[in-house]
């Protein structure tokens, strides 16, 4: 195979920094990818049996699943038997040479296996270990299992999503998982900059719990305040009543955010409703919100008239934010996001080929680098070993014949 952007050195802010990845699924593999789009080495570690997103349907290319192609980009990937006692001094010697490990199990698994920060910090003062779990290190529910919908349900978040009288509704994206994995990667990164000063690492502790009750901010500032509960917010918002979706004709929509009263004049000249300017109901916000089960009618009867991607321009001509509620079709293929790269197409030869979302990180002037199609189940382990812990070609085979450390083509992922 012809040299790809796997064999080189990735540029980035980060190059030099190196990632011993213990993490699976979808939170701590979307932490690390943000590090290895930065530039880092991030070396993902797995048991023989392979991230379990490896193998998660509907869709696949070449056997791996598109789930586990969208986050594990750039990525070096290892197998090692870490139940196995020479397995284990392996990862430990790996965590020796690294400045950041990421894991998210679940509190005292890795304890059980006989692999700790204060055991690997003794070894690695500088290390930095980073968890994320769904409740924290410490507290009640410590050792409670926990995916992304249960921190979204029992967070509140999930109670204030959905119509009006509705049942509640998980958000579409993952925002317990995700959410959790940036401030991963904000609570390492903080980490690397203290130790930069004073030598030490730390240990980073996310609960993804934590990272939603955060996510309420406003919302819980309100009940915190008022002592009032607020309920399904449906297609607006608890303060503003001109920051809501609307139908237009054919089942299309957009949204407005008609925030200022310089907006809600420009609103009322585009739909045509000069009059409500000088509504003694509708004069100021406060006066519309107090009356907004008067106004949306007025306003979704005027939206109806059109589609909704008629309204944009002439809204966005007075002056007031707009944007259609586009599908993933239509927005993959938006200019804008185009324009910005944020579709990355990833080629690692032959029948592997996927398109998958970009990085929004961007920094002014530098061009984007070339990124390595998601690694295959041990696809690294010998280039890793050899390079990072100068294991020599025969010492390496030793393990591999023990079974002790797998490259890819040992077994199937799927």
């Amino acid at each position: 195979m012809t040299e790809t952007a796997k064999d080189r050195i990735r540029p980035g802010p980060l190059n030099g920094i190196k990632l011993l990845d213990l993490t699976q699924f979808l939170a701590g593999p979307f932490s690390t990818q943000i590090f290895a789009d930065l530039g880092a080495q991030v070396i993902k570690l797995e048991a023989p049996a392979g991230d379990w997103s490896r193998t998660l349907p509907p869709h696949f290319v070449d056997e791996e699943s598109c789930y586990y192609l969208s986050i594990n980009r750039n990525k070096e990937a290892v197998v090692i038997d870490m139940k196995a006692p020479e397995g284990l001094a392996l990862v430990k010697r790996l965590a020796e040479q690294c400045d950041i490990i990421m894991e998210n199990f679940r509190p005292g698994v890795l304890d059980r296996l006989g692999l700790t920060y204060d055991d690997l910090s003794t070894r690695n003062p500088g290390l930095i270990w980073a968890s994320i779990s769904g409740f924290g290190q410490t507290g009640p529910y410590r050792e409670r299992p926990a995916y992304d919908m249960i921190v979204q349900a029992m967070s509140g978040g999930m109670s204030l999503t959905g119509e009006v009288g509705r049942a509640a509704v998980r958000a579409g994206m993952p925002i317990g998982d995700l959410t959790a994995g940036m401030y991963a990667a904000i609570g390492s990164l903080a980490a690397l900059e203290e130790r930069r000063k004073t030598g030490k690492g730390k240990f980073v502790d996310i609960s993804m719990l934590d990272c939603q009750v955060a996510l309420l901010t406003y919302q819980a500032a309100y009940y915190l305040h008022s002592d009032e509960v607020p309920g399904r917010q449906g297609r607006g918002h608890e303060s503003i009543p001109t920051y809501r979706s609307f139908a237009g004709a054919n089942d299309t929509e957009l949204v407005i955010c008609a925030n200022t009263e310089r907006m809600w004049k420009g609103l009322c000249d585009v739909l045509g409703l000069q009059k409500l300017i000088e509504d003694d109901r509708f004069l100021t916000n406060e006066h519309r919100h107090q009356n907004r089960e008067h106004l949306w009618p007025i306003l979704e009867e005027a939206f109806a008239t059109k589609e909704a991607k008629e309204w944009v321009q002439p809204l966005l001509d007075a002056g007031v934010p707009v944007g259609e509620v586009n599908t993933l079709a239509d927005a993959l293929s938006d200019t804008q996001v185009v324009h910005r790269q944020m579709v990355l197409d990833l080629d690692g030869g032959g029948e592997r080929k996927a398109r998958v979302a970009g990085n929004p990180i961007k920094f002014m002037g530098e061009d984007i680098p070339p990124h390595s199609y998601p690694p295959l189940l041990g696809e690294h382990s010998r280039k890793v070993f050899r390079e990072v812990l100068g294991l020599s070609d025969e010492e390496f085979d030793k393990y591999h014949e023990q079974g002790i450390i797998l490259e890819a083509g040992d077994r199937k992922s799927r």
